[in-house]
């Protein structure tokens, strides 16, 4: 076995008024893949910002070797030119420079100040080779998806010679496509000598890429498990991490649904949208989908599969070009052309997307929370603070938000906790239909419990749920039936007692013809 190349001892960081790390000992073996995992707010990030310099030596207590020598790094660059380079979550990519000039940004390849553009190009596209990118290193990155600019960061780090890779949640912001090929390139790179560390909520992944994984909880290191131990089970893992077993990952459900005959609280009826700009591709056909008030509908598809879009379009039409079908409440058919008449209707859609669409990230908790139905806070156009202020404390106490006040930016809140937010807000709302699009995406697993208790609890008061989610387990755990869509159409519909992950699958992966897709 290869004896360790990094060593971070008795490590302890403070902030004002928390203890983030409290005596965190990490062992990393030379040419292994180390998962770290753990709840958000356990440490993971604020680690890995010790070992990289972002938090700079004299700022932390403890110890840190790297080859077998002492590092104290004052900054981020005095630790790239030890090898040790970190992809954080939130990519740091300029969107109008090239892909080359992102490349070697502060690492220039220059002569008395001059850019030798020539030997940027040359190097920067062999180093794209090495991640499988045939890109001209000229294209901007705002020209290419999320998944490619996450490869053009693993790119960049090669270009400095990495010899210890540190990416947090890397597949965080991907489809199941970019994430496979970024899982392979991780084990292709671990051949080629180079020692990485992931930070990851999931555990499929950490079980797919890794040696050994470190297990952090409340800023202490748990346990460090090797991975491919019989006993190292999903379960194992959730076990360190949550201080718990948890016998069931999701919770008991009861369906309350409603009466029989009763009208669907939902329901959509040939559905058809166009594509924004290509306006012959339908990125929904014809879709026919329906919920009634108590029940969980679950919604399954892989990328591309028109989820996301139907949910847009449903919800005052905000992706694609309206192009037929009627939008059904209580029997009853309604206009939903704006935000404004959806929301008046009682339709609430929290997004994939909480950071760009679901939140006001500067803004406080309180006015999140109250942001779609100011007028049950305000009086004569003017916002009574304190029934707000009071509002959002109910709601900081009932969905146990962790936030010292209110008032804390919505942005400063970990993952789960602007779920939570999110939810507040649409609850507060006061909507009969909730529309959830990958509510628990990037949340840990303990965070990921906390939101099916709640999202069970509004079904059991009525409320009709349509659950759109790329984890079939999930779908399997939470929904009382289980619609599926392939390329903008619905190839099935499935109840709970019948559905498994393999039936989900097939449907998933039909074509128009209803005949399964070959994967290529």
């Amino acid at each position: 076995m290869a004896g360790p190349v990094l060593e971070m001892r008795s490590i302890v960081k403070t902030f004002p008024g928390v203890k983030a790390l409290s005596d965190v000992t990490l062992t990393v073996r030379q040419g292994e893949v180390h998962a770290i995992c753990g709840e958000n707010g356990a440490g993971k990030s604020t680690l890995m910002k010790v070992l990289s310099g972002v938090h700079p030596h004299g700022t932390y207590e403890g110890d840190i070797l790297f080859e077998g020598n002492p590092c104290e790094f004052k900054d981020i660059n005095a630790s790239e030119k030890r090898g040790i380079v970190i992809i954080h979550q939130e990519l740091a990519l300029v969107p109008f420079l090239s892909i080359a000039e992102n490349m070697f940004l502060g690492n220039e390849h220059a002569t008395r100040g001059m850019i030798d553009w020539r030997e940027t190009l040359r190097h920067a596209t062999r180093q794209l080779r090495r991640v499988g990118l045939s890109e001209n290193p000229n294209t901007r990155i705002a020209d290419i998806g999320v998944g490619k600019q996450q490869l053009v960061e693993i790119a960049k780090a090669l270009a400095k010679d990495v010899k210890l890779l540190i990416l947090d949640e890397p597949t965080a912001s991907l489809n199941d496509e970019d994430s496979g090929k970024l899982l392979d390139l991780i084990l292709e790179l671990k051949e080629q000598g180079i020692t990485s560390i992931i930070i990851s909520h999931k555990l499929n992944e950490i079980r797919r890429v890794a040696d050994s994984v470190t297990i952090l909880r409340d800023g202490r290191t748990i346990e460090t498990l090797d991975v491919h131990a019989e006993e190292t089970s999903e379960d194992r893992i959730i076990s360190g991490m949550v201080g718990r077993d948890l016998e069931h990952r999701f919770p008991e459900r009861t369906p309350h649904h409603a009466e029989e005959g009763a009208a669907p609280a939902l329901e959509i009826r040939n559905w058809t949208v166009h594509h924004p700009i290509d306006r012959e591709r339908k990125v929904v056909d014809d879709v026919s989908v329906q919920v009634r008030r108590g029940e969980i509908v679950g919604i399954a598809g892989l990328m591309g599969a028109g989820r996301t879009e139907l949910a847009m379009s449903v919800f005052g039409r905000t992706y694609g070009r309206y192009a037929g079908g009627t939008v059904l409440k209580d029997g009853t058919e309604i206009r939903t052309k704006s935000v404004a008449e959806a929301v008046a209707h009682g339709i609430a859609y929290a997004t994939e997307d909480r950071k760009h669409y679901g939140l006001n990230l500067i803004d406080t908790i309180n006015r999140n929370i109250s942001l779609a139905a100011l007028g049950k806070v305000s009086k004569r156009g003017v916002v009574d603070e304190h029934g707000e202020r009071q509002v959002a404390e109910e709601y900081r106490k009932s969905m146990n938000i962790k936030a010292p006040t209110v008032f804390e930016p919505a942005g400063k809140l970990s993952g789960g906790n602007q779920q939570k937010v999110v939810l507040s807000k649409w609850i507060f709302a006061g909507p009969d239909v909730l529309i959830l699009d990958e509510p628990t995406r990037g949340i840990d697993v303990g965070a990921k419990y906390e939101i099916y208790t709640v999202i069970d609890k509004l079904a059991a008061e009525g409320k009709a749920v349509v659950f759109i989610s790329s984890e079939l387990p999930e779908l399997l755990g939470m929904c009382d039936r289980i619609y599926t869509m392939s390329a903008g159409r619905l190839t099935g519909e499935v109840a709970r007692a019948e559905a498994t992950q393999e039936s989900l699958m097939r449907l998933m992966t039909k074509d128009k013809n209803g005949t399964e897709e070959v994967t290529r």
